[in-house]
C-alpha cells in the first residue's frame, strides 16, 4: 500500500449523522422559543463543530451567553440522542475492515466533541479503530481545520505525516489535509455536493468507497 495509516472524517465520511444532529438542534431551538431549521439548512452547517452550527443556527444577534449555554445544552442532550437515526454509509466497514487487513493502520479525526466520536465509533466500528479524536478546544488542541488534531493523532501512532493520508467530504476537511501537509481523499456521499467540493480545487472527489483502497494503493 502506498500509505500505512488512513484518518478518516467522521460525519458525512463514515456516519452519515445528519438526522440525529438536526433533530438535536432543533431540539435546543425550541428549547429556548427559537425558529427550527430544516435538515439542509443543518447538512450546510455542520463541519467546524458544533458550536458553529449552533451559531448558524440560532437567530442573528443572538449573544454568545446564549449560544454557550445552548452548546452545553446541546451536548448534554446528544449524548444520550446520538445514535438514534445515524447509520454507516453502505460499503465503509467493509473497506475499513480490508484496509486493516493489508497492515494500514486506521483513525477518526473529527470535529464532532470527543465524547461522541469514542461512543460512536464503539457503536458503529468497534474494534476498527487504532485511534479516535474528537474536539478538545479546552485541552489546548485546535479544531480543524487547523493540523493540531491530525498531529496529535499522528504522534499517538507514531506515524509520519508522508505515510498518511486524510479522508473527508468537506471543505474544512480539504483545508485540514492542506494544513498538515497530507494528501487527501475527499467522497462525494457526505454532506457537499462534488460540484461544491471540485470547485474548491479538490484534486479529485470519489463517488464509491472500494475506491478508498484503489487510491491508497
Amino acid at each position: 500500500m502506498k500509505y500505512k495509516l488512513a484518518i478518516f472524517d467522521m460525519d458525512g465520511t463514515i456516519l452519515d449523522t445528519i438526522e440525529d444532529l438536526c433533530d438535536s438542534t432543533n431540539y435546543i431551538l425550541e428549547k429556548h422559543n427559537m425558529p427550527t431549521r430544516t435538515l439542509a439548512e443543518v447538512k450546510s452547517f455542520v463541519g467546524n463543530g458544533i458550536r458553529r452550527l449552533l451559531v448558524k443556527a440560532v437567530p442573528c444577534g443572538t449573544d454568545d451567553a446564549k449560544i454557550d449555554e445552548m452548546f452545553a445544552e446541546f451536548n448534554a442532550y446528544y449524548k444520550d440522542h446520538s445514535a438514534i437515526k445515524t447509520r454507516p454509509y453502505d460499503k465503509i466497514a467493509d473497506v475499513i475492515r480490508e484496509l486493516r487487513s493489508r497492515g494500514v493502520l486506521t483513525a477518526v479525526v473529527s470535529n464532532k466533541p470527543d465524547f461522541a466520536v469514542k461512543n460512536l465509533c464503539v457503536d458503529y466500528f468497534d474494534g476498527l479503530f487504532d485511534v479516535a479524536i474528537g474536539e478538545n478546544e479546552k485541552a489546548g488542541i485546535k479544531k480543524k481545520p487547523a493540523r493540531d488534531m491530525v498531529d496529535l493523532c499522528l504522534s499517538k501512532l507514531g506515524m509520519k505525516r508522508e505515510d498518511a493520508v486524510y479522508i473527508g467530504d468537506s471543505e474544512v476537511d480539504l483545508e485540514t489535509a492542506k494544513n498538515s501537509e497530507m494528501d487527501v481523499i475527499m467522497v462525494s456521499w457526505g454532506f457537499r455536493e462534488k460540484e461544491m467540493i471540485l470547485s474548491l480545487k479538490a484534486p479529485f472527489v470519489i463517488d464509491d468507497p472500494y475506491e478508498i483502497i484503489d487510491r491508497m494503493s
